[in-house]
């Protein structure tokens, strides 16, 4: 546009086109990277499907101290240096959670910094405005940057880096072995839960991989590969070759087709077809196609190597074939079907008439992706499969066969162990909030905000101080006599106290303030308090403080950060604690010092 040469405007426009031309090249081979299937898979030496793990999401350096600092000092009135200590500690800890180890460590490494990210945000992050810090974070398939000041955005990432170490983890076991399956199928589950936790949330998220339809892909994807684990995990234990258990694996192989099928159409939505990597898709469909040729070669081999049943066991086969195709096979009834072998050699075939023709349509799919082409273990099962199914069909086709093959109904899709979403249980990482010297968080929270702080000389007089206290952790002055000598000396109703002597207070028990309080002499005591603003009447004070102390800090546009989110995944577990304290600290002591009439759990001093 700044030029009009037509000669200059050609060349810029073919610069232009070889740049691009660059960039596609070098996104494709990023996403083949970030969505490599072979990197995470196990070392064993036996032949399992691989499965589909995610890469983490990147992120940048982020150096809080001086945002951290800043805030200390202008909200909370402390002397921010004092702080640097507990801010350096937690920025090591953000450092640490960007390369987590793939196993348990690395998984409550990340649910540690989730929880830390809680007090932060009850800290740090008041409704009204932001900190001033960018988070920065990549796209895990496309390496898309994206950046916001919402602490959400960091959480939701965290949660999204929690879900994908579980796929890896899912992916790394050897599950040609019982307790290898076991632990793929729980990783799964895992990451499901952390997906599903994360989409019902967290909303309005900057990078693809967290959106609403990305997040409903990854969850059907990881219950699918759970459920292909549970198929597995009956082929591992049903070693008994008896007619009912060749109907289960058929069943269970016509499940994970089912549900592969779902994943299928989800990556094929116009939102996410776009986005998500070919060879994902690829893989998708090629196990759905190849777990429905499995359901009818089971189906098969249960019609053909298994004997007619006796009269005995005629009644229970007869109820299982009732419900395993989808529509009845054409032909005679069932108790003749069942007994009459080369009934059952006809169905049989045409079973596996159809079982080879989805093994070739899952080895035409694979061979249309390059990335899959070059996975030598995916190739070798899809292989196996047709060739085991091709020769089963040459043992029974006979050469004096004249009826044509009948179209074989397909079999009920049907499970004995259904998936489980398990939401992240972000109590079993216990956490202490790095900052709890700024106090407890039912006051001193970045939400509240205080008249600066008071110091007040209190003498006693004859009928004690002349004020009544309730609660703990701080104490609150729940009321004060008129003419006494708290009113006197100028404190007020909801104030609440903060030193004694210049002893710290904020975290100071009941009984701890009021010994504190009697231990003082004729030359009287130096008590530090500050008011809550808005907060003058002492219950009206009580009831806020309540209120903050199980969810302070809250964003609004988080909806994981909601007070019913937070008690359902109890992931503030010190907070709650706190919570709780409260509640039963207003059962005051009264310690022997002089009282006048007090309101219920109140005491005078």
């Amino acid at each position: 546009r700044a030029t009009s040469n037509h000669k200059v405007k050609e060349t810029v426009a073919l610069e232009l086109s070889y740049v691009n031309s660059n960039l596609q090249l070098l996104k494709e081979e990023l996403e083949e990277l970030n969505s490599s299937m072979d990197v995470y898979q196990n070392d064993s030496e036996s032949i399992s499907v691989p499965m589909i793990p995610l890469g983490l999401k990147e992120t940048k350096e982020l150096d809080l101290m001086v945002p951290l600092k800043d805030f200390i000092g202008e909200h909370y009135g402390e002397e921010s240096v004092l702080f640097e200590k507990e801010i350096k500690e937690f920025m090591e800890l953000r450092q640490a959670m960007r390369t987590p180890s793939r196993n348990e460590a690395g998984l409550e490494l990340l649910m540690e910094y989730y929880n830390q990210l809680y007090f932060l945000d009850s800290r740090f992050f008041p409704p009204t405005k932001t900190l001033g810090v960018f988070f920065h974070w990549y796209d895990s398939l496309t390496g898309v940057p994206s950046h916001q000041r919402a602490l959400a955005f960091e959480k939701g990432s965290v949660l999204f880096n929690l879900g994908a170490l579980h796929t890896q983890i899912g992916a790394r076991q050897d599950r040609a072995s019982l307790p290898g399956l076991n632990q793929a199928i729980d990783a799964f589950q895992k990451a499901a839960g952390a997906f599903n936790y994360l989409k019902e949330n967290f909303s309005n998220a900057p990078s693809l991989d967290m959106s609403a339809a990305s997040l409903t892909m990854l969850v059907r994807l990881m219950v699918a590969q759970v459920q292909e684990c549970v198929f597995e995990k009956t082929t591992l234990l049903r070693a008994q070759n008896d007619f009912l258990s060749r109907l289960q694996l058929a069943q269970e192989a016509a499940r994970v087709e089912d549900v592969y099928s779902l994943v299928h159409q989800t990556m094929s939505q116009p939102h996410v077809k776009d986005y998500v990597p070919f060879s994902w898709t690829t893989m998708v469909h090629v196990k759905s196609e190849h777990f429905k040729a499995l359901s009818h070669y089971f189906a098969a081999i249960a019609l053909c190597d298994c004997p007619a049943p006796s009269d005995a066991e005629l009644l229970e086969q007869e109820k299982a074939f009732l419900q395993f195709h989808v529509t009845m096979p054409e032909g005679p009834s069932l108790g003749v079907l069942l007994q009459d072998p080369e009934e059952r050699r006809k169905l049989g075939k045409a079973h596996l008439k159809k079982a080879i023709m989805k093994h070739e349509e899952a080895m035409r799919i694979h061979g249309l992706c390059k990335i899959l082409r070059k996975m030598d273990i995916l190739q070798e099962v899809l292989s196996f499969a047709h060739k085991r199914s091709l020769s089963k069909y040459s043992e029974i086709d006979h050469e004096e066969d004249f009826f044509e093959t009948g179209e074989a109904p397909d079999i009920h899709p049907k499970t004995h162990q259904k998936p489980e979403i398990k939401s992240p249980n972000f109590s079993q990482v216990k956490v202490t909030d790095l900052f709890h010297r700024l106090g407890p968080l039912s006051v001193f929270s970045a939400k509240n905000k205080w008249y600066p702080a008071r110091r007040v000389h209190l003498m006693r007089g004859e009928n004690g101080f002349g004020f009544t206290l309730r609660g703990d952790s701080p104490v609150l002055i729940a009321g004060v006599i008129p003419g006494g000598c708290a009113a006197e000396a100028g404190l007020k109703e909801g104030d609440y106290i903060i030193s004694v002597n210049g002893k710290d207070c904020k975290w100071s028990k009941h009984a701890e303030v009021v010994q504190l309080l009697k231990s003082t002499g004729k030359e009287g005591v130096d008590i530090g308090v500050i008011t809550l603003q808005g907060s003058e009447c002492p219950k009206a004070a009580d009831r806020k403080a309540a209120v903050m102390s199980s969810g302070a800090g809250m964003l609004k546009s988080d909806k994981e950060n909601s007070r019913k989110s937070l008690m359902n995944s109890k992931s503030a577990s010190t907070l709650l604690v706190w919570s709780k304290k409260s509640k039963r600290s207003k059962k005051s002591t009264y310690s022997g010092v002089p009282f006048t009439a007090v309101g219920d759990n109140e005491a005078m001093y």
